[in-house]
C-alpha cells in the first residue's frame, strides 16, 4: 500500500512516540479541522480511548468564541477528565500538524492545568 506524505509524516511521528516510550505514558492524539479540534488520550497497549474532548458539541458551539479559544476549552475540559482518571504523564501526538498556532495553544493550555509531556 502507497501511503501520501500526510499519512507517512503521521506515521513517523507516531512510531518515535511509540519507541522513546519507556515510563509507558499515555498518547495525547489530536485532530484539528478548519473548525474544530478534537484530542483524545490512548493507551497504546490495548488500543482504548481513555479520555476524548472536542469542540464539536453543543454546549461548546453555542458560546461563538474564536478558535484559539475553543482550543483553550476544549484543552482545560480534556485536562479535567484526564484527572478525574488520574492521568498526568502523557506524549503530545502532534499527528500532521505543525507545533504552532491553535496547536500550541492547546498544548501550553494542557501544561497550565497540570498536564507533563
Amino acid at each position: 500500500m502507497k501511503l501520501n506524505t500526510k499519512d507517512r509524516k503521521k506515521f513517523r511521528i507516531r512510531n518515535k512516540l511509540k519507541k522513546n516510550n519507556p515510563n509507558n505514558r499515555m498518547r495525547l492524539s489530536i485532530h484539528k479541522s478548519s473548525n474544530n479540534i478534537s484530542a483524545q488520550i490512548i493507551d497504546d497497549k490495548v488500543n482504548k480511548t481513555l479520555v476524548s474532548a472536542t469542540s464539536n458539541v453543543k454546549s461548546i458551539k453555542d458560546l461563538n468564541k474564536k478558535k484559539s479559544e475553543l482550543s483553550e476549552i476544549v484543552a482545560t475540559n480534556l485536562a479535567k477528565k484526564a484527572k478525574e482518571m488520574k492521568i498526568t504523564k502523557i506524549y503530545f501526538d502532534r499527528g500532521i500538524y505543525k507545533y504552532h498556532g491553535r496547536i500550541k495553544i492547546f498544548a501550553e493550555t494542557l501544561r497550565k492545568n497540570g498536564m507533563e509531556f
